[in-house]
């Protein structure tokens, strides 16, 4: 039970005297912390010291396996445009601990970082039940999204839906739904429904659903949730959407633009443009000219993301086989007479045979490296599984040869791969969205 005089700290802007000795990301990051349990007890309890400040905010809640990210990052990008102040959480970072929380594009200081921080952390040491990392950073952001006053928040799903810690909020103004396929499949489930249902978790009583096209299988799960929820559902009309993302048209919206790259970008934008129907169903203001300028706007690191011509190099976070899939694609639409340098780290848990036999029909050469996490698959280990993935080719395909290297760092990783392209060779950064930082950093120190 809490004591009633535990203070609230909900819309406080009063500067706290900040430890200069504290350090808010060593702290989330503690391994005291470091447990995969779902749940949302702990979560509740905590916001609930801190004053619940949830409750006074509004929220855009997106989950799903792929397009997540960049989904929220979209109607962020649009909201902004439409004049509110919108607060953004997603993870996981890609650069650096902040990115993960951000107010109208710009992440939060270090020093409020800090203040935030030590508010939870004087909530949770006291609390039974230690809370996950995860909903550490949930509570931190809340905290901070509700003292800073944002009109909405844009929050996406850590893992799953039901169970994760975002999804203490009420009945969200609209519920997102990216594209569903196998991923975290220990945690999950192993079929599509199985994991479909974790993902139709966020569905609130009444509240307003979009999905992104579905499988059967999780289309007839959200619906019936929906369905069960008393919610109201749409879903993104695919072969409604026409064009290149620098020129398309979805349904009545014509010559419609979006700054990321990839093919894939479209459908995101599709789904962020019915969410922004669905608030304006809601009473939201949101006029078309901030639906075009958001989408020209927005900006998402490591998602296709062209860091380098001459040799072209891009950084994708694809990590899971649906995303390598649409990679590949991607790449031989855009580079049809040229073969690929794979750069690639992958986590242990994924299905990373499957991801390789996507990237194998297009590889020059696979260099492989391990990211800098302890659920990090080694370098040998996935070199000898491209090797495997290599071999499974058509004969035919073999005579154009593909080297296999394991590389010891990031930096190696990137080292041996120029070495390896031409200046008319195409290098993809692939794998995990935790390689990105060390591969970028690598790219800094070699190309300087």
């Amino acid at each position: 039970m809490l004591n009633d005089s535990q203070p609230s700290h909900v819309g406080s802007g009063v500067d706290l005297n900040v430890d200069p000795d504290f350090d808010p990301v060593a702290y989330i990051n503690e391994p005291r912390w470091h447990t995969m349990s779902l749940g949302l007890d702990r979560t509740r309890e905590l916001l609930a010291r801190l004053g619940n400040p949830q409750d006074s905010l509004r929220f855009v809640h997106v989950a799903g396996t792929n397009g997540k990210g960049s989904t929220c990052a979209c109607m962020a990008s649009i909201l902004q445009a439409a004049g509110y102040k919108v607060g953004l959480f997603t993870s996981p970072y890609i650069e650096y601990f902040e990115e993960r929380i951000r107010i109208n594009g710009k992440t939060i200081s270090r020093k409020e970082l800090c203040e935030v921080t030590l508010l939870v952390r004087d909530s949770a040491e006291v609390m039974g039940e230690h809370p996950t990392e995860f909903e550490l950073m949930t509570a931190v952001a809340f905290l901070y999204f509700a003292r800073q006053g944002c009109d909405i928040v844009v929050a996406e799903v850590g893992l799953g839906g039901r169970l994760d810690s975002t999804n203490v909020i009420q009945t969200p103004e609209v519920a997102l739904i990216a594209p569903i396929s196998f991923d975290h499949c220990a945690l999950l489930g192993n079929t599509l429904t199985e994991i479909a249902a974790e993902k139709a978790g966020i569905i609130k009583p009444e509240c307003l659903v979009v999905s992104a096209p579905q499988e059967i299988e999780a289309e007839e799960v959200l619906r019936q949730t929906a369905q069960d929820q008393r919610a109201q559902i749409r879903f993104v009309c695919s072969d409604q959407v026409k064009g290149t993302t620098e020129d398309f048209t979805y349904k009545t919206y014509e010559h419609l633009s979006v700054a990321l790259q990839g093919s894939y970008q479209r459908f995101n934008a599709a789904l962020a443009l019915e969410g922004c129907e669905a608030l304006r169903q809601r009473g939201w203001d949101i006029s078309d000219d901030a639906l075009y300028a958001g989408l020209s706007q927005v900006q998402w690191s490591g998602r296709f993301e062209v860091v380098q011509t001459s040799p072209d190099i891009i950084i994708d976070g694809a990590h899971n086989v649906h995303a390598a899939r649409q990679l590949a694609s991607e790449l031989e639409q855009r580079y049809p007479l040229r073969r690929i340098l794979f750069c690639i780290g992958v986590m242990a848990d994924k299905d990373y045979e499957a991801m390789l036999e996507c990237y194998a029909p297009l590889a020059k050469a696979f260099v492989c490296y391990a990211p800098a996490m302890d659920r990090a698959l080694s370098e040998r280990s996935l070199a000898a599984t491209a090797i495997r993935a290599l071999a499974k080719l058509p004969e035919e395909d073999h005579e154009h040869g593909c080297m296999v290297l394991a590389a010891h760092s990031p930096l190696q990783a990137i080292e041996q791969v120029l070495n390896l392209a031409n200046e008319h060779d195409v290098i993809c950064c692939c794998g995990s969205l935790y390689g990105i930082a060390g591969i970028k950093q690598a790219l800094s120190s070699v190309c300087a």
